[in-house]
């Protein structure tokens, strides 16, 4: 008998385990964002995956808990994005409309490039469960002090009028995501350009501020 050490025997079960959750989250992106999250049971998952319910249960626990994990993964990319397009050269230096539009052009870029992140994100997330609606509200505070940050930013700037912005702030976001998910059901889909300014728009507008031209 051959001594296989533990730690290799280990790093061989995670790997089976990282194959099978992506796998999963791949089965999940496809079934939800195509046929939509009330249509897919967890044995059409586990099929397409090609795992066993049980993998799927030690993995996500529920059908909700896969779905919080796309979420929770397709959110990230969309909110690193728009990290990365605020920390970039001579954002500093853009008047408010610019820094905005870079903003949102990121953002949108992120979460629209696959059409099937686009519904799960902002379609198929709403009305599941009492569970689901608290994962999203998470997200949105978590967006909201972001935002917040940059009002702040621009009002020491004097950009926009030196208050508490956080109210607007809140109601902005819940706003963009509305309108995220009517351009996901659309069946004739937006550019992400025309995405993007209706959301710089949006946005201006809410702090008080008027787009030039």
């Amino acid at each position: 008998m051959v001594d296989v050490p533990v730690d290799q025997l280990t790093g061989a079960v995670d790997g089976v385990r990282t194959r099978a959750r992506g796998q999963l989250l791949d089965a999940g992106l496809e079934l939800f964002g195509v046929y939509g999250y009330a249509q897919t049971s967890e044995y059409a998952l586990c099929t397409t995956a090609g795992v066993s319910e049980e993998v799927f249960r030690e993995e996500f626990g529920t059908r909700e808990g896969l779905l919080m994990a796309l979420h929770n993964q397709i959110t990230t990319a969309g909110l690193r994005a728009s990290e990365v397009a605020l920390l970039s050269e001579g954002m500093d230096d853009c008047p408010l409309e610019q820094r905005f539009r870079r903003l949102f052009d990121a953002y949108v870029s992120a979460v629209t490039r696959d059409l099937r992140e686009a519904r799960v994100t902002f379609v198929e997330v709403l009305g599941v469960s009492p569970a689901v609606d608290a994962h999203c509200k998470r997200w949105r505070d978590l967006w909201t002090d972001f935002l917040t940050g940059e009002a702040e930013r621009a009002a020491v700037r004097g950009e926009v009028e030196e208050r508490d912005h956080r109210v607007v702030v809140m109601v902005m976001v819940g706003t963009v995501h509305e309108l995220m998910a009517h351009h996901a059901r659309r069946p004739r889909r937006a550019r992400p350009d025309e995405v993007s300014e209706e959301l710089t728009k949006l946005g201006l507008a809410m702090l008080g501020v008027e787009m030039a031209g």
